[in-house]
């Protein structure tokens, strides 16, 4: 097909996530054609720095041959392999024991996804059948935070608190309750510690309103990912893990975005030495590769699944679970983190990243920068001292997406005038000095527009009154 009608047949057929699809129709499709390291290249012809890996997901960069190899070397010998009827596959197999290997010393078993949706709505089934199977039926509610991401299931939607994913959904349910972000720059508490007792005191009322007889689990990301990559104080998530533990309530770690060398570490949760009762992973799992999500869980929450089930089967399934594809690809990705030294490189650049960030504070747009290993956000404000927001009439993320990719650079620029930020693991130091210079000019080309720069200057006269 030709582009012109690879654009038209998209228009008439294809349905996006997370787009109003009157104005997709009317924009049209941006065709990507091939990737090659940390660059894309569209049908037109633009060579573009992904800034963003895919969607926080393709860490080891584009075009690894020796992950085709593995994928094809995979399909030529078991294209598909059932899990059902106890039937498996080596590379599932082995991927199992290799996560088991490498995460929280309190996961011990392993039931694969298709991707983190799917990862975190397997996640509340386990815990519901948990509970039940347990002798606690009545612990049916859940908590998340504001501004969390758990997905785009029909449960785990609602666990995400975004307006977007609750419009027209009937969401959130009944069950599901939200307490603060730990969001440092928009805080009114005086330090990280009053931050952290503060979260601590939210979930403590939350679950006493609700009483712990009735709490069924805590779910939180170790970074609020599409949230606006609201990064917590140091100790954040142990304090909250251990508040879990006081309470009675499972806490689940959601490390489908912090997952596989995003934060520094292979998994977040190991920079607080965190254990938790269950962990959702996808994305850098394949590194986007191809589709494959997990929930691992605690030895005490599978006998609780396998001595509870009374001689029955515990009906919960995927066709797809543990495809052999996919967990080939796993482990091929897993060999690049580790023995061809990605994480390593991830780590030894990081501080460059945190660098990069921290230096366009003294943009006239920037009031915030925050980064954690190589994941990253600007927040941009009309007034630094008063962190005033630009209205959103402006339409300053589209604009400024707009003109990043007339810059040859693609990050996410997200509603509320945060532009997120999620370079491979595999960047170059040359390639942060490529990404930071085409930002910057970025910034520069959007404060150049009349009307932002208004909104600055009024921005700015309100701040000193």
């Amino acid at each position: 097909m030709s582009i012109s009608s690879l654009i038209e047949a998209d228009r008439k057929h294809l349905i996006h996530p997370v787009v109003n699809y009157r104005e997709h129709e009317a924009r049209g499709v941006t065709l990507l054609e091939s990737g090659d390291g940390a660059f894309l290249r569209d049908a037109a012809g633009n060579v573009l720095l992904d800034a963003f890996a895919g969607l926080w997901c393709v860490n080891v960069g584009y075009g690894r041959q020796s992950i085709v190899d593995a994928a094809t070397e995979q399909m030529k010998k078991l294209p598909y392999a059932t899990g059902y009827f106890h039937f498996g596959s080596a590379p599932a197999i082995e991927l199992a024991e290799q996560l088991v290997a490498r995460t929280p010393a309190s996961l011990q078993h392993v039931y694969f996804t298709l991707g983190g949706s799917d990862a975190v709505d397997s996640a509340v089934r386990f815990i519901t059948h948990y509970f039940n199977a347990t002798g606690r039926p009545s612990k049916k509610q859940f908590i998340a935070l504001e501004r969390g991401y758990h997905g785009s299931s029909s449960f785990g939607s609602g666990l995400t608190a975004l307006a977007a994913f609750h419009r027209h959904f009937d969401l959130p349910l009944a069950n599901q309750h939200h307490i603060p972000s730990p969001y440092p720059y928009r805080s009114s508490h005086p330090g990280d510690a009053a931050l952290i007792a503060a979260s601590v005191a939210a979930l403590e009322a939350k679950v006493a309103a609700l009483g712990a007889e009735n709490v069924a689990a805590f779910f939180c990301e170790p970074v609020q990912g599409s949230g606006g990559v609201i990064v917590p104080p140091a100790g954040w998530l142990k304090a909250m893990r251990e508040a879990c533990r006081r309470l009675g309530i499972l806490f689940v770690a959601d490390e489908v975005i912090t997952g596989f060398g995003r934060t520094g570490p292979l998994f977040a949760c190991e920079a607080e030495d965190v254990e938790p009762d269950l962990m959702t992973v996808a994305k850098g799992l394949t590194a986007g590769y191809a589709p494959m999500g997990a929930v691992l869980m605690s030895d005490e929450v599978y006998r609780g699944l396998a001595d509870g089930a009374g001689g029955a089967a515990i009906g919960h399934g995927y066709t797809y679970s543990a495809h052999p594809v996919s967990a080939a690809i796993g482990l091929e990705v897993m060999r690049l983190y580790h023995e061809g030294g990605l994480l390593a490189n991830a780590q030894a650049l990081a501080p460059r990243f945190a660098l990069g960030l921290d230096a366009l504070l003294d943009h006239p747009l920037v009031g915030d920068s925050r980064h954690r290993g190589l994941l990253g956000a600007l927040e941009l404000v009309a007034d630094k001292t008063r962190k005033t927001p630009f209205d959103a009439s402006l339409k300053l993320p589209e604009r400024i997406a707009a003109l990043a990719y007339r810059n040859g650079l693609i990050f996410r620029a997200f509603g509320d005038h945060i532009l997120g930020f999620a370079p491979a693991l595999s960047y170059t130091a040359d390639e942060f000095d490529l990404l930071f210079e085409r930002l910057r000019r970025t910034l520069d080309d959007i404060l150049a527009e009349r009307d932002v720069r208004a909104a600055l200057d009024s921005g700015v006269r309100v701040g000193a009154c």
